[in-house]
């Protein structure tokens, strides 16, 4: 297997670990208070939905976008989305933004739904229009990505499946704890996959601009040494000092 697929697997996996967890706070939410069946048939949707988006706009981009062009706009766009991650995690890693609570997200969510009128049927729309939404937002990002990777790289199939084994995870462990994955070192994931993805980015950019880089897909790893330093250094350098 090369780096650069091994590298693909790791942002692919980490990127999806982290929103579905986000994701399944909002589908626990919505299940325990308002019922599971139209939860779950929410997430459902929202994923089917995701896949056909998936498929439909990541296969004509292997097959009918030159692949030096596809990596140029690839690479800019993973940039761009790699670091909006680091700077959140910089930010939280530094005490400049308050570290994402899954605890306080869920009961605000389980707050705020018991105040709408229980349903009268077995199906109830609160449930699952709360469901969709949280796996749709949180998974469009995680189409994004695996779109411009799986694309750039020819590998779409291996970016889906890098996927779905995340979601399969986090819907394995959701089912056995019942309960938001607040547990889960959300800002280092975010860490790890914003330095994936730029690292990602910038070696696709120069590959389309007719760059040759040494060692070919190995010269990734210089890239996730850089960023992975530069990470180190800006969460020391914005870290809020403690007062007395």
């Amino acid at each position: 297997m090369r780096t650069s697929d091994v590298v693909l697997i790791l942002a692919v996996f980490g990127a999806s670990l982290v929103e579905m967890v986000e994701a399944l706070t909002l589908v626990v939410a919505a299940g325990a208070t308002r019922g599971w069946r139209s939860a779950l048939e929410g997430a459902a949707s929202a994923a089917l939905v995701l896949a056909v988006l998936i498929v439909a706009v990541g296969i004509p981009l292997i097959h009918y976008v030159p692949i030096d062009a596809l990596r140029v706009a690839v690479g800019g766009l993973l940039l761009v989305l790699g670091m909006g991650w680091l700077r959140k995690a910089w930010l939280r890693s530094s005490g400049l933004k308050a570290m994402h609570d899954e605890d306080l997200i869920y009961e605000e969510t389980v707050s705020s739904l018991r105040l709408e009128a229980p349903p009268k049927t077995s199906r109830d729309a609160v449930a699952f229009a709360i469901a969709f939404k949280g796996v749709f937002l949180e998974g469009t990002e995680v189409a994004l990505i695996v779109v411009s990777l799986g694309a750039s790289s020819h590998r779409l199939g291996l970016a889906a499946v890098s996927a779905a084994a995340a979601v399969v995870l986090v819907s394995l462990v959701g089912a056995f704890v019942a309960r938001q994955l607040s547990s889960v070192p959300e800002n280092a994931l975010k860490s790890v996959v914003g330095v994936m993805l730029c690292s990602f980015g910038l070696f696709w950019v120069g590959e389309g601009a007719g760059l040759h880089w040494p060692g070919s897909d190995l010269f990734i790893l210089v890239f996730v040494g850089v960023f992975s330093i530069a990470t180190l250094i800006a969460g020391k350098a914005l870290r809020v000092p403690v007062s007395a």
